[in-house]
């Protein structure tokens, strides 16, 4: 895989830890840090420590531990850290152009080549490219004011539990608490397919895709005071709500009822995007085209900062100018973007991500099988969740023990995150090309370490 073989990209030995998490060095750039920047800090709130190096699915912090990465940047590094190939694509490009407005030029134009031929459906021959800033969080602007623009409409569609970013128009249609505050306008919530805490009260196997039956009869209904939405925005899979996949037919059903009604679906694929779960976009396993797709995170290659939508055309009406940023051409993430797509096309890097997602997932639902405290482990490919509950019968959330169990994995040399609708489901998005030993080992370490939580944790219990 690119010049090098895959075993060679991590540091040796993986983990190895001398010492206390945080280290002394560590302690000491934390209580800097805090200094200088804001409050609205968070990953070093709960994971504190220090980085100084990254390789592969290995990540090294200042005080020398190194740790096996299965958070991968909030799945921004589906090709790990460094990447060879992908690195030296981006070097090349700092070295001759890095900022180019929205001007025509081969980095840009190659990776939209590149990329248009592996959109889903019919986008592969009738989509266009909008670039917009660095993040996310503006690719979904962009798309909320396109189908906005092009229906006339304001009223959006999102799904409870939802995660769209943090500019006033993405949290505006974020289902997650807090999510709403954004100046959007009239938003309206559906439920989404928690199949685990179904909001319905039903089984998956029998319940006829009922929440998606919601959505038609809100579109349906004069009184539901919905009326015709612009646009209904969903991800295929929810990430930050807790790693929640939805039935297999569900969005297939969600398609069929924006077809019929004639709203734009647009698909946040910032996640779940580029292989991440065993197709290169999520909303393939269900054989479904969206209207607009949002891309991010991994397009930059290596952690390169970059987004943006590919649409149907009959939905660019814009005019010239009409949505511009001064950070919508960064060059060398693009070169970096074409790089890694050629990655994970050449060596089939989806394919492998749910080869290893069904070694993760039998290892963790053997290793979990009579835990009273695993409610539920669920995942499509390499994005695994793991839900937490203070007992299986109840399904009560148990937040803090999925706290204190991300904090005991990184004393243990284990990187993972904690999300969902309750923050009570320990997410894994290890890179698409880490080792079958490495995350094997690094879930190993995840279950023995829920093992030595479990007999603390328990003295925590509220009373019956």
């Amino acid at each position: 895989m690119g010049e090098e073989p895959i075993e060679s990209w991590n540091f040796r030995p993986a983990p190895k830890i001398s010492g206390d998490v945080p280290g002394a060095r560590s302690s000491e750039m934390l209580a800097e840090q805090r200094r200088l920047e804001s409050t609205a800090l968070a990953y070093p709130r709960e994971v504190p420590v220090a980085f100084a190096e990254g390789r592969g699915a290995t990540i090294r912090d200042v005080d020398g531990n190194t740790f096996v990465d299965l958070f991968s940047g909030a799945g921004a590094l589906n090709l790990g850290h460094g990447h060879p190939v992908v690195t030296r694509a981006a070097a090349l490009q700092l070295a001759r152009l890095v900022h180019a407005l929205d001007f025509p030029t081969e980095p840009r134009l190659s990776l939209m080549k590149r990329l248009k031929p592996l959109l889903p459906g019919s986008l592969a021959q009738r989509g266009r490219f909008h670039f917009g800033g660095p993040t996310g969080s503006d690719a979904i602007e962009a798309s909320l004011k396109l189908v906005r623009e092009h229906t006339g409409r304001n009223t959006v569609v999102a799904f409870a539990g939802s995660y769209h970013g943090v500019t006033d128009g993405a949290r505006s249609i974020t289902g997650a608490a807090g999510g709403t505050r954004g100046c959007l306008g009239s938003v309206h919530f559906s439920p989404y397919a928690y199949c685990y805490r179904c909001p319905l009260k039903l089984k998956p196997q029998d319940c006829g895709l009922a929440c998606a039956e919601l959505l038609d009869d809100s579109l349906n209904s004069p009184a539901s005071g919905l009326g015709k939405p612009a646009g209904i925005v969903l991800e295929p899979l929810q990430g930050e709500g807790g790693t929640i996949v939805p039935p297999s037919g569900w969005l297939a059903r969600v398609r069929e009822i924006t077809q019929r009604h004639q709203v734009p679906l647009i698909a946040d694929e910032v996640q779940t995007g580029f292989g991440r779960t065993g197709e290169m976009f999520a909303c393939e396993h269900d054989g479904v085209t969206p209207d607009v797709l949002v891309v991010s995170k991994a397009l930059g290659g290596i952690g390169l900062p970059l987004s943006a939508i590919a649409f149907d055309r009959d939905l660019d009406g814009w005019q010239s100018g009409s949505h511009i940023g001064t950070f919508r051409g960064h060059q060398v993430a693009m070169a970096a973007g074409t790089a890694a797509i050629s990655e994970i096309v050449d060596h089939d890097l989806p394919a492998r991500a749910s080869r290893l997602g069904d070694i993760a997932l039998s290892q963790l639902r053997s290793g979990t099988d009579s835990s009273p405290v695993v409610g539920d482990v669920r995942g499509l490919g390499l994005m695994i969740g793991v839900e937490i509950v203070r007992d299986t019968r109840s399904k009560e959330p148990w937040p803090d023990l999925a706290r204190q169990l991300r904090r005991a994995c990184l004393s243990n040399g284990l990187l993972v995150e904690v999300g969902g609708h309750y923050d009570n489901v320990v997410r894994l998005l290890p890179p698409l090309v880490i080792t079958r030993d490495l995350l094997e080992r690094g879930i190993e370490i995840l279950l023995d370490t829920l093992l030595s939580v479990q007999p603390r944790a328990s003295h925590q219990r509220k009373p019956a």
